[in-house]
């Protein structure tokens, strides 16, 4: 097993995943590449020489003056979030990179990114992409992909949904051959579509329920707690939703901020962080009910019925929060009157990268 390198968990740790597909880099073929350049996070999936590698880190970037030189330099990734709070910038914040600076930054991350950790060149690269009639946005995201160096032999793109999906039906590609709903949490939106054999249908996307709202409402909600003796910068909120909020067992937390002029105040949080996310799983569960499932069933009845029988696949960060995937499960089935079940896989953060990775592995061969 190769290790992994999670930036998310601190510059230079590493941690062994099983995500041992049983593809290697022969050298005489072209290496499959999966990518996943997210809104938040951007995920990296390649060979190792022993197994997969899997690179994961924020996708943002800040800007600093050299101390000797006085050129610009930068910094990126993790690294750029911690060392730079004040001046990270996300160029991929809004989901796809518009003309001018965004796509400019986009590309500076990603190559930066592609070079620290010699995903090669010579390459089949397949990205995953969010549902969006943004045809210039979709231009230039394979723009950035393309700039990097990477995916010589070819760059392809599929749907976040059904690359995020592959994973959970198996260890192969048994998806693409599949009927079933998908939804896809992310960061800049919430996504939904059924899936005919790969085929993409209805697809839904809504920006009423967000990771970043979510993250938004945290530091709202810990002001008013506290009433207002502390405020919580965006990533710090993020990081409270990833590493508290869980719908089975969550625990009001204590954390600790120094105080202007000296001195360290503690503070506690007991519903800052589940009124957020409680709130965002209401409005997912509402879309999906009254807004995405009629408008599938007036357009293509039949595979709404074929596809109404199969798990609804969960993918994208926020299906990573323990016990979202069964109460989904539970608030969708009360509001439809019948039961619906839910699914999501294991790595449900990582899920599209993995599964566009198997789709360049097939066209690697």
């Amino acid at each position: 097993m190769a290790p992994v390198y999670d930036a998310s968990r601190g510059t230079g740790r590493q941690q062994a995943v099983s995500l041992d597909d049983g593809v290697r880099a022969d050298g005489g073929s072209p290496v499959p590449v999966g990518v996943k350049l997210g809104s938040t996070r951007t995920v990296l999936v390649f060979p190792a020489d022993d197994g997969l590698q899997v690179v994961r880190t924020l996708t943002c970037l800040a800007s600093y003056e050299h101390p000797i030189t006085g050129g610009t330099e930068h910094a990126y990734g993790d690294k750029a979030a911690a060392e730079y709070p004040d001046r990270v910038r996300f160029p991929l914040r809004s989901g796809l990179p518009d003309e001018g600076p965004q796509t400019e930054r986009a590309q500076r991350f990603f190559a930066a990114v592609v070079d620290s950790h010699g995903v090669p060149a010579d390459s089949v690269v397949v990205y995953a992409t969010p549902a969006s009639s943004d045809q210039s946005g979709q231009e230039n995201l394979r723009r950035v992909i393309a700039a990097s160096g990477i995916g010589e032999a070819g760059i392809e793109r599929y749907p976040e949904g059904l690359c995020g999906s592959i994973p959970a039906f198996g260890d192969n590609l048994e998806a693409i051959d599949d009927v079933f709903l998908a939804s896809n949490l992310g960061s800049t939106s919430t996504e939904f579509a059924a899936y005919r054999r790969g085929e993409q249908l209805a697809p839904y996307r809504t920006g009423a329920a967000t990771g970043n709202e979510v993250d938004r409402e945290i530091v709202n909600n810990a002001e008013n707690e506290t009433q207002s003796r502390i405020h919580v910068d965006i990533n710090t909120a993020r990081e409270y939703k990833e590493q508290y909020a869980d719908f089975e067992n969550f625990e009001p937390f204590t954390d600790v901020i120094q105080q202007p002029g000296g001195g360290r105040h503690e503070f506690t949080l007991s519903w800052s962080i589940m009124d957020a996310v409680e709130t965002y799983l209401d409005r997912v569960v509402t879309a999906f009910t009254d807004e995405f499932l009629p408008q599938l069933a007036n357009g293509h009845r039949r595979v709404y019925r074929l596809a109404r029988r199969k798990p609804v696949v969960l993918t994208g960060g926020m299906a990573c929060v323990p016990g979202l995937v069964g109460e989904f499960e539970r608030r969708v089935s009360e509001r439809l009157d019948r039961e619906l079940s839910a699914v999501a896989p294991d790595r449900a953060d990582i899920a599209a990268t993995v599964g566009a990775y198997r789709i360049a592995a097939r066209f690697a061969r």
